[in-house]
């Protein structure tokens, strides 16, 4: 569990923090608001604990801009002089407790904690009740809305549709989707791993053969692109796919027929083709291991699917996907996730997707005793790295009347308090010397 403390008494944020400490709680401290505002775009949290009265900007404020921002953590506020209009002002603003100083730091962090507990299981059953039923693509992020938007556009089309991305991302549930949402999803949904068939199998796994093709052949086989007429074949890893043979691939795309092996007469195809890759295709074309002709054939629509570590938002949706699943596999009855074991997944940069994420719960509910799955139960293979985009924090100045000096003068001074007095990164940030800074802030006489 992870707790901002915004409060510019340095006793205060330090008393908090190693109080939180005892009790396993990871406490960061801020200064005023303008830190906070720093540190919440660039790492997440549980919960925040709040001083009321800060220069510059005040509690109320920040937790408006909070909200305003769509952070959804508990909130409590607390302040020296317990006013109740303050009070029912923060309550408005949407702060769960207040508390007035001085306060009896453990009664705080009990109050935290059950508000952190609770938060996150109204977080659960929301995306409980947001689970589609069966399989599905699950993610709410900005590029997964991109990719379902895509989906239901191409779905209605005939057209050919490569789908990249790692693998663990998806790439199957993808093709599967847009057959069900097609003219053709009555019909069959065929798919072939190009990459797990022998090599000298692969034609006749594709495109059938008649009786006495070859040695063997001892009576007459449907091939794939046969099986799928009147719905959908998938053929995965098709970077995989043998040179000599992307030629025949090719000329079923261009005349929509095939001749089984040992056979003479063509057979119409009438089966969307979607393809899938982990590969750079563009890249194989320049070694000259991938047909051109047949890449642009295959990439009339592109999908790619985002790694799982470029979309950590998405995390706890699919955990809960796959608990309800693990649930009907196993016959549990796991409620979710300690907010611990959410935090300690959403740490961990899975380079096996969501395929390692449903390896990793499945031990896990393997190992609980209990209906949550704790950070205990959960075992992270590899190394964990973080790699959160730090976003360039906007100044909303109400510039209007304002003299250039003065314009400066502030942006130098929120700068400052956003980094709580460092020099160094407050110049960084602004794009200046420290020595110009130390110069700007004499200049305006500013004492941060």
């Amino acid at each position: 569990m992870r707790i901002l403390i915004v409060d510019d008494e340095t006793n205060i944020r330090s008393l908090m923090v190693r109080y939180m400490k005892v009790e396993g709680i990871d406490g960061v401290g801020a200064e005023n608001a303008y830190s906070a505002q720093r540190i919440l775009r660039e790492d997440t949290f549980d919960g925040m604990l709040v001083d009321l009265k800060m220069p510059g900007m005040d509690g109320q404020q920040l937790v408006k801009w909070v909200r305003d921002e769509g952070f959804r953590m508990p909130i409590i506020m607390m302040s020296a002089h317990g006013e109740i209009s303050d009070a029912v002002t923060a309550l408005k603003n949407g702060v769960q407790d207040y508390i007035v100083k001085p306060f009896d730091p453990a009664e705080v962090i009990i109050k935290l904690k059950n508000l952190v507990e609770a938060q996150h299981f109204r977080t659960l059953q929301e995306m409980e009740e947001r689970l589609p039923q069966g399989r599905a693509f699950i993610g709410e992020s900005v590029e997964i809305r991109k990719v379902k938007d895509m989906i239901g556009r191409i779905a209605q089309t005939n057209s050919s549709v490569l789908v990249t991305g790692e693998s663990g991302t998806g790439k199957e549930v993808v093709a599967r989707t847009i057959h069900e949402q097609s003219p053709v999803s009555s019909g069959p949904f065929v798919a072939i791993n190009i990459g797990g068939v022998p090599e000298n199998l692969l034609e006749s796994e594709l495109f059938g053969y008649e009786k006495g093709a070859f040695t063997g052949a001892v009576g007459r086989k449907s091939g794939m692109f046969e099986l799928a007429n009147g719905g959908t074949l998938f053929l995965d890893e098709i970077g995989d796919m043998p040179y000599p043979l992307q030629v025949k691939i090719l000329r079923v795309l261009q005349e929509r027929s095939i001749t089984r092996l040992g056979g003479t007469e063509p057979m119409p195809i009438n089966a969307r083709i979607v393809c899938a890759t982990n590969k750079d295709l563009e890249e194989m074309v320049r070694e000259g291991k991938f047909r051109e002709d047949l890449f642009f054939r295959l990439n009339v629509v592109r999908i790619h699917i985002p790694p799982l570590r470029e979309r950590k938002e998405d995390i706890p949706l699919l955990a809960a996907w796959i608990i309800k699943k693990l649930n009907i596999n196993m016959g549990r009855h796991f409620s979710g996730l300690t907010p611990e074991a959410m935090e300690k997944l959403k740490n961990y940069d899975f380079y096996g997707n969501i395929r390692e994420l449903e390896n990793i719960l499945e031990r896990a509910a393997i190992f609980s005793d209990g209906d949550l799955i704790t950070a205990d139960n959960i075992e992270l293979r590899g190394d964990v790295l973080r790699h959160d985009a730090r976003k360039t924090p906007e100044v909303n100045l109400g510039t209007e009347g304002m003299s250039l000096k003065d314009v400066e003068k502030q942006v130098i001074e929120k700068s400052l308090r956003r980094w709580e007095g460092n020099r160094t990164k407050a110049a960084n940030e602004l794009g200046i010397t420290r020595r110009t800074l130390i110069t700007k802030i004499e200049e305006y006489n500013l004492d941060i």
